[in-house]
């Protein structure tokens, strides 16, 4: 009986015990019903229905209390229901009901914490979405971490996901660095505002050894070659990265498509057909205070070129024409004004603002020997994904960049993940399935197989690994729901630890001639549930269940 079958049956019986006194039925709550406490000496479980109820129902809470209690007592699968305080109610399982979890763990396999809540979501994930400008630094490495568990989380609880990338290849940013590129290719120092590091030296000799002949061009022609070329090769170097990072995309949407295609002049003759833009200062200004804005906004500027945020608002129009209900944009810390903005493009666009969701990212610093890294050995200005890479590896990498809330700025402690301690949350992680990998190893090699009497499995060590197991599915539907996937994270560390203290205290293979018992068949059956557990939830991060360390 995992929590939510167990949420279902206090619900159930507080409905028919409401029902048989003639009290509102509709007082019940939804969610919320039950939870473990804190104290394992008050129960499996504790339930708060009974405070949550009473006052609408017209009864004592108490007293509310130890009716449900009296009735969930004789309820299959419940050892006891004992009232606390001013009505909380404390659940004990029956361990035979309990166990049952080990069983649908191994039955349902990889499937295990899936759900369909969200089936028939069409969402579009845009995520890192770097100018092509440069190497990746660790804010767009968060978010190929972090965008990519969000992407595989949304996935699990059944939404269609489309990965996108949007390239920033149009515009100011560009200017400067193809002016950077083509300094760097005639032996001159980087334009004011333009772009240093080795890279830029890197890239301008490669388009000079594509284009012979480049520098002696007349200078539009000139440049123009060194953004068509320069520009590629960083498109196919952040691609590059990404993928090794294993995080991939299904669509790369160049930002310049939007003007070559005439998207950006449909947009705003949309807008101004709908009365949605209004023309001051010479310019066109999208009414978005009208939305919820703190200003209107710029579309055409007062030379007749667009702003920024007109290529937003052609994008934010694609993506509903092609069929997404929900547009999730993954944004770096400097972006807070982008979510009132973009929520107001959709509500100019005749739209929901709702299908428009903006997570916002804070920085990310790297320390070592306890201090700051500040610059890189190839980007000079920034710390880059393939500096944190080349330090702790991509497993280490993804998950200390997913594990913390993006809300929250993130230090992460260089020497503390390339050590193999507890201390290090990857390494706990892996390690309990690679303990577990073994374990399973060994029992092959003893020709032991898994049992079901999971009846069997009333060791409080036993009964707090099986709980871990039961939560699961929750936590992976409320990372999804919160758009939260650290929330795996965080269950993962919580279920190394209870495995751990499992194995601590409970014997799962015989020693020398020791007969083999149906104990041990169950308790090797909860031991394949945690490594299948384990192993889905480090696959939902995109981190590797290694057999061996």
């Amino acid at each position: 009986m995992n929590p939510d079958v167990l949420a279902d049956l206090v619900r159930d019986v507080a409905r028919d015990v409401l029902t048989r006194r003639g009290m509102d039925v509709p007082a019940l709550p939804t969610d919320g019903v039950v939870e473990r406490p804190r104290n394992p000496e008050h129960g499996d479980y504790a339930t708060n229905i009974a405070l949550r109820t009473a006052k609408k129902a017209g009864v004592n809470p108490r007293e509310l209390g130890t009716w449900l209690a009296e009735e969930l007592a004789t309820r299959d699968g419940i050892a006891s229901a004992e009232i606390a305080g001013p009505g909380f109610i404390n659940l004990r399982l029956a361990a035979d009901a309990q166990g049952a979890i080990v069983g649908e763990v191994l039955a349902a396999g990889a499937g295990y914490g899936t759900g369909d809540e969200l089936a028939g979501r069409d969402v579009n994930l845009e995520f890192v979405s770097a100018n092509p400008t440069g190497p990746l630094h660790l804010g767009g490495a968060r978010w190929a971490a972090v965008g990519d568990a969000l992407g595989r989380v949304l996935s699990a609880r059944g939404a269609k996901v489309t990965r996108e990338y949007y390239f920033n290849d149009a515009g100011a940013q560009i200017d400067r660095f193809v002016a950077s590129l083509v300094a760097a290719a005639q032996g001159e120092p980087a334009p004011e505002n333009g772009y240093g590091g080795a890279y830029i030296g890197e890239i301008a000799a490669r388009v000079v050894a594509a284009e012979p002949g480049v520098l002696e061009l007349e200078p539009r022609l000139r440049d123009e070659t060194f953004r068509r070329v320069g520009v590629g090769y960083m498109f196919d170097e952040i691609k590059e990265r990404l993928a090794e990072f294993g995080t991939e995309f299904d669509v790369w949407f160049h930002e310049q498509s939007l003007h070559d295609s005439g998207a950006v002049e449909a947009a705003v003759t949309a807008l101004k057909e709908n009365g949605s833009l209004y023309q001051a200062d010479g310019a066109w200004w999208l009414r978005s205070t009208d939305h919820g804005d703190d200003k209107d906004r710029v579309v055409i500027k007062s030379d007749g070129r667009p702003a920024y945020i007109a290529g937003d608002i052609a994008y934010l129009r694609d993506k509903r024409a092609r069929g997404f209900d929900l547009c999730i944009y993954m944004l770096g810390a400097d972006h807070h004004g982008y979510v009132a903005r973009l929520k107001a493009a959709a509500a100019a666009l005749g739209d929901d603002p709702a299908v428009v969701e903006v997570l916002i990212g804070q920085l990310v610093n790297l320390v070592k020997d306890g201090n700051p890294v500040r610059m890189s050995k190839r980007a000079g200005t920034v710390v880059t994904m393939d500096d944190l890479v080349e330090a702790v590896g991509v497993d280490a990498a993804r998950y200390s960049l997913v594990r913390s809330s993006v809300d929250s700025s993130l230090d992460i402690d260089l020497d503390l993940l390339a050590s193999r301690t507890n201390e290090n949350p990857v390494f706990y992680v892996q390690y309990a399935h690679a303990r577990l990998a073994s374990l399973a190893r060994n029992a092959a090699d003893l020709g032991i197989t898994v049992g079901d009497a999971y009846g069997l499995l009333e060791h409080p060590r036993e009964g707090d690994l099986i709980r871990t197991l039961g939560e699961f599915g929750e936590v992976v539907r409320s990372a999804a729901e919160l758009r939260e996937p650290h929330r795996v994270a965080r269950y993962l560390e919580q279920l190394a630890g209870a495995y751990h203290k499992f194995y601590d205290a409970c014997r799962v293979l015989p020693q020398g001639d020791e007969e083999v018992t149906d104990l041990h068949r169950a308790r090797l059956a909860l031991c394949a549930a945690a490594r299948q557990v384990l192993a889905t939830g480090l696959g939902l991060l995109g981190v590797s269940a290694p057999e061996r360390m």
